[in-house]
């Protein structure tokens, strides 16, 4: 049983997080963005996901344990599912979302998003088959379209974070880009 910060009864506290995804509840999340300048590494998530699997996501996402820090918890998960080490994500923002993530579950998080700049031309990755089948290098602006012609092949959450929150991803891209490589 995995234990997620979750606010239940106003109160945040350690709540399983499949029961935490059955009944909606508010809880805590952490989303990085993996970019090269505005290239941006996304997965497709393993068909053994108990849910969305096969959508394309971003870099990777999670929910951290209880009482994790949210930048370790990055960290933590882009070595898990990616086998990325040696990056340091820059926190972003904290913001909220509530999606319909399929089975009759429901994503309610709060997510610290984060940007970890990198080079794709060095960037080593041992992918975790139990998380992710698949990951490619795309233009964000080019992803954004793609997004918008075919959302039923992206998970809910990247649908709305380039719907609503690209401007926090790009922030600063080019200067990213320098302390990447």
């Amino acid at each position: 049983m995995t234990m997620i910060p979750t606010w239940v009864n106003g109160k945040l506290q350690p709540f399983d997080k499949l029961e935490a995804h059955v009944q909606g509840l508010r809880h805590k999340a952490v989303s990085v963005f993996v970019m090269d300048g505005k290239n941006v590494l996304i997965q497709q998530r393993a068909l053994s996901k108990y849910h969305t699997p096969g959508l394309w996501a971003n870099t990777c996402c999670t929910h951290p344990h209880w009482e994790e820090d949210a930048g370790l918890c990055a960290v933590r998960r882009l070595e898990d599912e990616l086998g990325i080490t040696g990056l340091y994500p820059v926190y972003r923002d904290q913001l909220e979302y509530r999606a319909d993530v399929g089975g009759g579950l429901i994503e309610h998080e709060v997510v610290d998003l984060f940007v970890a700049p990198a080079s794709q031309k060095s960037l080593k990755m041992d992918l975790n088959p139990d998380e992710v089948m698949a990951t490619r290098w795309v233009d964000i602006y080019d992803l954004a379209a793609e997004v918008a012609r075919w959302p039923d092949r992206f998970t809910p959450w990247l649908r709305i974070y380039l719907r609503d929150h690209l401007d926090l991803v790009i922030a600063d891209h080019s200067n990213m880009a320098q302390a990447g490589e």
